[in-house]
C-alpha cells in the first residue's frame, strides 16, 4: 500500500457510520412530520367510521377530539373530519 493512502482506522470508519445512521434518523423524522402536516387519506389508512377489535379513534393517540365526546375531531396524521367512533391502521393507544 502507499504511503499516501491512509487507511482511516476503526475509530474514523465508526465515526463516518454514526454520522450516516443519524443522517437517515433525522430524514426519518422529516418524513413523518411532512406527512403529518399534510395528513394521508383515509383510503391509504383503511379508515372506517365504526370501531375494530375494541379500538377506537377516541382511545388513538393521534386522535384530537372535537367539541364534545361525540362530535368529529381530527387526526395528526389522517386528513379530513375524523369520528371519535373510527377506526384506521394507524391506530395507537393512549399513553396511560
Amino acid at each position: 500500500m502507499p504511503e499516501d493512502r491512509k487507511f482511516d482506522g476503526r475509530r474514523a470508519v465508526l465515526k463516518k457510520a454514526a454520522g450516516i445512521s443519524a443522517a437517515i434518523a433525522a430524514a426519518g423524522m422529516i418524513a413523518i412530520r411532512a406527512a403529518e402536516a399534510a395528513g394521508v387519506s383515509k383510503a391509504s389508512v383503511h379508515y372506517q367510521d365504526k370501531p375494530k377489535g375494541g379500538h377506537q379513534c377516541s382511545g388513538c393517540a393521534l386522535f384530537v377530539p372535537g367539541s364534545s365526546a361525540t362530535a368529529n375531531g381530527t387526526c395528526k396524521a389522517v386528513a379530513g373530519s375524523i369520528s371519535p367512533h373510527g377506526w384506521c391502521m394507524l391506530w395507537t393507544a393512549k399513553a396511560a
